[in-house]
């Protein structure tokens, strides 16, 4: 039986902020469902998922319901010559997936390698980096409808898959809960090599034709730890805007003034812009507003020093949203969802 408990949210959320939930369940197992479902009809307080806690500004009280996802394991569903369909519990850890399909011959996630946060809560957010997203590799999502309360395999094309977007992360607050993710990955080993720090990476430089993929997760996992802290030593939840989207216009009225712009070429005209870059160039690297600050060597990633609140990271989060657009015309959208309750 699920029975609610108050509980403290601080050693769950990535930023390290204090934070207090009145009502509290863990979720172990998919058969707790339906009394899970039961227990949100009874509710009059907002219903908030956790996982990870990685993509989150947590309040000081959370006065809701907050089901909090920590169901384990992974299985193959099928197997064929040149890929495997593999079912991963929504609460299992994202990095030790992907060691674990690594470890198993199973290609597609090293360059998503040492992602903080769960398997559930990667397609909520379409998880992206160094040239891939985790939409190209999802099969189906298997996913809790309250509504309705019954479970839905989603396939990829219905999952609404955009930049750091999907029909999850847009859906109403307690509509759905993702149990489980279908990945289908492929058997043949292709790196994915586009993204220039990849490519300079010595274990990849040097390895030619021989570039195995345990390699290029240790490039990927050597390039993350370089520019971005770890969040047992120093509070934040990773990247913290979306990389702007501007056309073609927009991009040569900016390299007029910044030739040194750094820009990528998308489809239909358009080009994203390194949000890092533009935080950098108007000197917020390294800055500090009280308790919070953008780290020192990542301008994308703002950090939380210690007693900290939702408030401070706010406070800051707009302060550099409104020096970026005053300099460059450019809207920075954040990617941590903010957590109301």
């Amino acid at each position: 039986m699920l029975e609610p408990i108050s509980q403290d949210l601080q050693p769950f959320n990535t930023l390290g902020l204090a934070s207090f939930a009145s009502r509290y369940v863990r979720l172990q197992s998919v058969g707790d469902l339906p009394a899970l479902s039961r227990l949100v009809r009874q509710e009059t307080q907002p219903v908030v998922v956790l996982g990870g806690g990685s993509n989150v500004v947590l309040p000081e009280r959370l006065d809701a319901l907050v089901i909090h996802v920590a169901n384990q394991g992974c299985r193959v569903v099928h197997s064929a010559s040149d890929h495997v369909l593999v079912q991963v519990q929504a609460g299992h850890g994202w990095h030790a997936f992907v060691l674990h399909a690594v470890a198993q011959g199973w290609h597609g996630l090293e360059n998503l390698a040492l992602i903080p946060g769960t398997v559930g809560a990667a397609p909520v957010q379409n998880i992206g980096a160094y040239g891939t997203e985790v939409a190209r590799h999802v099969h189906s999502v298997v996913a809790w409808n309250f509504p309705d309360q019954r479970l839905h395999e989603l396939q990829s094309d219905e999952c609404g898959f955009g930049y750091r977007d999907s029909l999850f992360k847009r859906a109403r607050p307690g509509d759905w809960l993702i149990v489980a993710v279908r990945f289908r990955l492929q058997t043949l080993w292709q790196p994915v090599l586009a993204y220039p720090d990849l490519q300079r990476h010595p274990l990849v430089a040097n390895a030619g034709q021989a570039l195995t993929a345990d390699q290029v997760v240790q490039a990927v996992c050597d390039i993350r730890r370089a520019k971005l802290p770890d969040p047992a030593v120093l509070g934040n939840a990773g990247s913290f805007f979306k990389n702007p989207v501007v056309d073609t216009q927009q991009l040569h009225t900016l390299r007029q003034r910044y030739p040194d712009i750094v820009a990528y070429a998308q489809p239909e005209g358009r080009y994203k812009l390194a949000a890092g870059w533009l935080i950098d160039q108007a000197g917020w690297k390294g800055r500090r507003m009280g308790p919070v600050g953008v780290h020192d060597r990542q301008a994308l990633v703002l950090v939380h020093h210690g007693g900290g609140n939702a408030a401070a990271v706010a406070a800051l989060s707009r302060a550099i949203q409104e020096d970026i657009f005053r300099r460059f015309g450019v809207v920075l959208e954040q990617e941590p969802v903010n957590v109301t309750g």
